[in-house]
């Protein structure tokens, strides 16, 4: 990492001091002036026909200044892509889960708006309901959508090479059905919208993974351009997948703003925050895995059935996540994969780092099956089917930079496997996981970025890049990209980013293209201001700009630093010369735009792809079932760390969100008639400072060829291997396969009565 001045450097996050000093602002923090407040009325039932709609009692309720219905929207249906247009963002015909939105008040006051609420008479028709994927995609089953037939929300099917016929000539073949509740993105800032709309059009702030992928949407609800809809730039206190989408909260705030004059703020409350921004998918998974003699995978057979809930939301790419994580994890050459996401009357669900957590976990317990069948160590196993560099996939993704094994050798190493399995005392358990994830995917005109990069007369500079951060410090790491490039220190660089009205388009924090595409895109444009102010430097030093390097703050022939410009010098004398340095520069994904989701599953799918091995050690109470996490450690393949503390921080985080969260943990819990149980902190399972051990981050590099400086994805793979390290630690520790996630206490207890049971009627 000595190469670099600032990249691969360990250095605080450009936006730390704020954050911790609570200067930051978030939505819910900003007032307008004359603001008004929003309240939203709510469907009590799961299923239902909404007849009528009378405001006229709350419409003169003093205070009251604007009330909205799905009347006051034009007939816009939200969806990812043209085939998943399903969902008004304020329905007029019929909700479809408990708890959608009907009506919204703005008020001079919260305490008015609500009154207000209770003043509003909605004639409802119920309808029969269905909560259960599997049972919504039986004959007979209430129809959701009268246009899906059958409630099948979206169907991937991925068939490549002859996977019947692998499977008969394995030598051992795994048979498992895998089952998981929903979960939820417990981000700790609830939703909050502030809009306001007046001649110019629509300010609005939010939180949200992408402002540009919040504004088009919003300019087709509301009929107006593009150009006329300004998400700004806020503060965001988490993300997770959950605010990928337009939010319903966004189109109401904006509509009740545009209606009433006024500025409107609309803040959910826990309850809201829990049922009506997206929620994780709810899934069961049918796999069986063939292996050889040597313990060489030899095919993959995986059926999914997901719960979607009300609307398709982003459907096909959450339906296609498991499959592309697998396929890019382990090499086989059979792999059959379908995915069906029923639509329920359940709230809808959304993107999600991981998901769902059956598929890439239930395969990661199989292979600890199939290794103990063979007399295997797992990480033998495991190394023998790893993916390398220039690996094609069943569906000719070819694998570009890759350390995969070295993941693999590097935790296995840090966590004691060797001394420890096989050899821990009963009730102990360690096991192992692997993960891969895409950096970035084709999107059309939304999946690449643009930047631009300008110098100012006292030497600084000033990056403008679309690029949101959520929390995971995209702010700070592309201030470090364009210092490196620059050669100027971090505090000479300035970021103005997530702001429609003043940066280019970014195609959001999410498939983890942040790194690669955002912040190769302020690398090209750094690189053509860099050019420029070189030039400049040329003729003042009398030397040929090939021959000049930028570093460290000056301007210098190569072999002579002793004779060098200070860049600011050299900034001011371009100013002088009236050439202003002014650099842009854009990056887009190198992937097969020809590849689609569920026409056409073929071809390369990302530019880059990050791959991480997790190991975790567990201690399992007989008595009460509880699980206990003793120690995990991560190896990532992040390709080159821009920054080592903040990839070693998002190790960690994955780490956290995939073991004590997502696989002993999370869950929901519903009423017969669709009523979320556990909308809150207190009856919603996250875990709490106790429940976490300590988390061992490693940094494996693999330089890849795309990402600025050879960075790529940082951390989320991880997210997924330690799902399966989790649960195949309790596997180790009990000696059964969980076969239902979260593992929790009675999940436990039922499997070892169960193991008693079967020891008993073979004795």
């Amino acid at each position: 990492m000595s190469e670099y001045s600032v990249v691969g450097k360990r250095i605080p996050r450009t936006d730390s001091v704020p954050r911790v000093t609570g200067e930051a602002k978030y939505s819910a923090d900003l007032s307008l002036p004359g603001m008004l407040y929003a309240k939203v009325l709510r469907s009590p039932y799961a299923h239902a026909k909404i007849l009528n709609i009378d405001t006229s009692k709350a419409e003169r309720l003093p205070g009251v200044r604007a009330i909205i219905t799905g009347k006051d929207a034009i007939p816009y249906k939200w969806g990812v892509f043209a085939y998943t247009r399903d969902m008004q963002l304020l329905p007029s015909d019929k909700v479809r889960y408990f708890g959608e939105e009907v009506a919204a008040v703005a008020a001079i006051d919260e305490d008015i708006a609500r009154e207000a609420l209770d003043l509003i008479q909605v004639d409802f028709e119920p309808l029969p309901w269905v909560l259960d994927a599997e049972e919504a995609l039986l004959e007979g089953a209430p129809q959701i959508h009268q246009d899906k037939p059958g409630n099948i929300s979206v169907r991937i099917f991925v068939d490549e090479g002859e996977v019947d016929r692998a499977l008969e000539e394995s030598y051992l073949v795994q048979e498992d059905r895998f089952s998981s509740p929903e979960e939820n993105y417990c981000q700790l800032e609830p939703y909050a919208v502030l809009a306001n709309f007046d001649s110019t059009g629509l300010d609005i702030w939010c939180p949200n993974a992408g402002p540009h992928m919040k504004a088009r949407p919003l300019s087709n609800a509301l009929g107006i351009p593009t150009s006329e809809v300004r998400v700004r730039k806020i503060t965001i206190g988490g993300h997770g997948g959950g605010r990928s989408e337009v939010s319903p909260a966004d189109f109401m705030a904006a509509l009740l703003s545009r209606k009433a004059r006024r500025p409107v703020k609309l803040v959910y409350t826990r309850e809201e925050n829990f049922n009506c921004v997206r929620q994780v998918h709810a899934a069961t998974t049918h796999s069986r895995v063939g292996v050889d003699r040597e313990g060489r995978i030899t095919a993959v057979d995986m059926k999914v059935i997901m719960d979607g809930g009300a609307y398709a939301s982003t459907g096909p790419i959450a339906a296609s996540v498991a499959y592309i994580m697998i396929e890019e994890a382990y090499k086989f050459a059979n792999f059959r994969y379908e995915a069906i996401r029923a639509y329920t009357n359940k709230p809808p669900r959304g993107m999600y780092p991981h998901h769902p957590r059956t598929a890439y976990g239930g395969l990661e317990l199989q292979l600890d099956v199939l290794a103990e069948k063979l007399g295997m160590d797992p990480l033998e196993l495991r190394i023998k089917n790893a993916v390398y560099e220039g690996y094609v996939t069943p569906t000719k993704t070819v694998i570009t930079s890759c350390a995969e094994v070295e993941t693999m050798i590097k935790a296995a190493e840090k966590a004691g496997w060797k001394e420890k399995r096989g050899a821990l005392p009963p009730g102990r358990g360690i096991g192992m996981g692997v993960g891969s994830v895409i950096s970035g995917f084709p999107m059309g005109i939304r999946g690449g970025s643009g930047a631009f990069v300008r110098f100012n007369e006292d030497g600084d500079a000033t990056v403008i890049s679309g690029v949101v951060d959520n929390g995971q410090g995209n702010d700070s790491m592309i201030a470090q990209i364009a210092a490196e490039e620059l050669g100027l220190s971090v505090d000479k660089i300035k970021v103005v980013t997530a702001d429609t009205s003043m940066t280019p388009a970014d195609q959001g924090a999410y498939s983890q293209a942040s790194t690669v595409m955002s912040g190769g895109a302020v690398k090209a444009a750094a690189a053509d201001a860099k050019n420029q102010l070189l030039q400049v430097a040329a003729e003042m030093l009398e030397a040929n700009p090939k021959d000049l390097v930028a570093r460290d703050g000056r301007i210098y022939a190569k072999g002579s630093p002793d004779r060098f410009l200070d860049i600011a010098k050299v900034a001011r004398t371009a100013l002088s010369r009236d050439h202003a340095i002014l650099g842009r520069g854009d990056r887009w994904p190198s992937a097969d735009a020809k590849r689609e989701w569920v026409k056409n599953p073929r071809g390369q799918v990302a530019s880059a792809f990050s791959f991480g091995t997790a190991v975790a050690e567990v201690e399992v109470d007989r008595e009460t079932g509880r699980v206990k996490l003793l120690n995990m450690v991560a190896a990532h393949d992040c390709g080159y760390p821009i920054n080592p503390l903040a990839v070693e921080q998002q190790i960690q985080r994955s780490a956290l969100e995939a073991g004590p969260e997502g696989t002993l943990l999370e869950k929901h819990a519903w009423t017969a008639n669709g009523q979320n149980l556990n909308a809150n902190f207190l009856d919603y399972w996250f875990p709490l400072s106790t429940d976490v051990p300590n988390i061992d981050p490693i940094i494996v590099t693999s330089n890849d060829p795309f990402g600025p400086f050879g960075a790529k994805e940082g951390g989320l793979s991880i997210s997924v291997a330690m799902v399966g390290a989790v649960a195949n630690a309790v596997q180790n520790a009990i000696g059964v396969t969980p076969k239902q996630l979260p593992i929790t206490p009675e999940v436990v207890l039922r499997l070892l009565e169960e193991k008693e049971k079967q020891s008993e009627a073979k004795s």
